[in-house]
């Protein structure tokens, strides 16, 4: 209770750091100046109660995990069609995805941050029966609010690190307790399981991970390979979700090496770096053109992927894919959709974030994994040019998230002894 308080101190001191950095972020991202008061707990939604239907939270952070809640959301809303489903996340190109991935279909808010006010603004407004955090998402005061107000929170999905574990088990006064309040975790595999259960946290069991069960946007695909059709056979070489001094690495260790016929396709992970890329591709002395003006690739090195929610239109293009977020020490990004439409990967060493599923990936020969830039161009490049190679490699992907899917109707067992209708 102490560490809680002080732990609530803190984030009192810091308020008006988080409101610049909001207003900051703002500038970049005007998204992030939408609904600004949900963030502290004033909803303009009606109550969850009044409207006369048991209501269901899920909160995916951002667009990584509103992806990976797709199946599950799916699913729950065909086996409950008498709840009503609200979808938070905490960030502007989350906020996107979730326009983009479920409509009107459900409802949408901020999570607020995390004071004691805030989150009992939120949770009398909705008055959820149920809360699904994607992934790793521990709110010490949401956590504390849910559990007074007898309202079970199920951790699906979810991952934990080693170095996130030595994080949390320092602060054990203040986390603990707050791993300990969740109802029921669902672990992506053995390792995440032990690590979660050794904080605190009760009734662990592993049930996958949702990622697998995400299928790709059909329409996307074939739009992507109709595309492919048009660029008359050249070999396509993708940069997926590359972040911040990745593409730089990335083009000045391609110019040597990608076949001359070759088409890059570039697409950053954020979408506020789009026009910065564009510019960086240019100084790199290499003619692009821009998904988002429908430009033709034909007579250009680079295509830009300076669009939302379009990944599957890309791995339909792509012969190779050099995963972002993996040569610099970010975490990697998520290879498992490149794997489902059977794209071979090459990915970076940085993959804290996707441990086990690059593990999975390299020992079932769907992903190679490499030290640094120069060896991911060195390796996709040759990928090129090795088509029986890249077919193996395909077939290995395509197999490899055939054998762990699943994880959906694992996680609805563990929700239905959790769901009071």
């Amino acid at each position: 209770m102490i560490a809680r308080g002080l732990y609530t101190l803190a984030l009192w001191l810091a308020l008006p750091l988080i409101c610049v950095r909001l207003w900051l972020r703002g500038r970049r991202e005007p998204g992030y100046r939408r609904a600004v008061a949900e963030r502290f707990g004033r909803h303009a939604a009606a109550r969850g109660a009044a409207a006369g239907r048991p209501l269901i939270w899920v909160h995916a952070v951002s667009v990584g995990e509103v992806r990976a809640s797709i199946p599950l959301v799916r699913a729950l809303q065909a086996l409950y069609p008498q709840c009503e489903f609200l979808l938070t996340c905490m960030t502007a190109a989350g906020r996107d995805a979730l326009d983009q991935v479920y409509g009107d279909s459900v409802r949408k808010a901020w999570l607020p941050y995390d004071y004691p006010f805030a989150v009992s603004g939120f949770l009398e407004t909705f008055r959820p029966r149920l809360g699904v955090l994607i992934e790793t998402e521990v709110w010490i005061n949401l956590l504390a609010a849910c559990r007074a107000r007898n309202i079970p929170v199920l951790l699906a999905s979810a991952r934990m690190s080693a170095r996130s574990a030595r994080g949390y088990a320092r602060l054990a006064a203040l986390t603990r307790p707050a791993f300990e309040r969740l109802a029921s975790v669902c672990a992506q595999s053995e390792v995440d399981a032990t690590r979660i259960a050794s904080l605190g946290a009760h009734r662990v069991n592993v049930a996958g991970n949702l990622k697998f069960d995400v299928q790709p946007d059909p329409a996307l695909a074939a739009a992507g390979a109709a595309f492919k059709a048009q660029l008359g056979g050249r070999p396509v070489l993708l940069l997926a979700s590359t972040r911040e001094g990745e593409e730089r690495l990335l083009l000045e260790a391609l110019a040597p090496r990608l076949p001359p016929e070759a088409l890059l396709v570039v697409v950053p992970r954020h979408p506020q770096r789009f026009d910065e890329v564009a510019g960086l591709i240019a100084a790199a002395g290499m003619s692009v053109a821009r998904r988002s003006l429908k430009e033709s690739p034909q007579r250009v090195r680079v295509l830009l992927g300076d669009t939302m929610g379009e990944m599957a239109f890309h791995y339909a293009v792509a012969d190779v894919v050099v995963i972002g977020g993996s040569l610099l020490p970010l975490g990697g990004q998520n290879l498992i959709e490149a794997c489902a439409q059977g794209v071979p990967v090459v990915i970076g060493p940085h993959t804290f974030n996707f441990g086990q599923a690059t593990q999975a990936a390299v020992a079932a020969g769907a992903a190679i994994q490499v030290e640094d830039a120069n060896g991911a161009a060195d390796v996709a490049s040759r990928l090129l040019l090795e088509p029986d190679r890249r077919a193996a490699m395909s077939r290995a992907g395509l197999e490899l998230c055939a054998t762990h899917r699943g994880a959906t109707l694992r996680h609805l067992e563990a929700i239905k002894p959790l769901l009071k209708l």
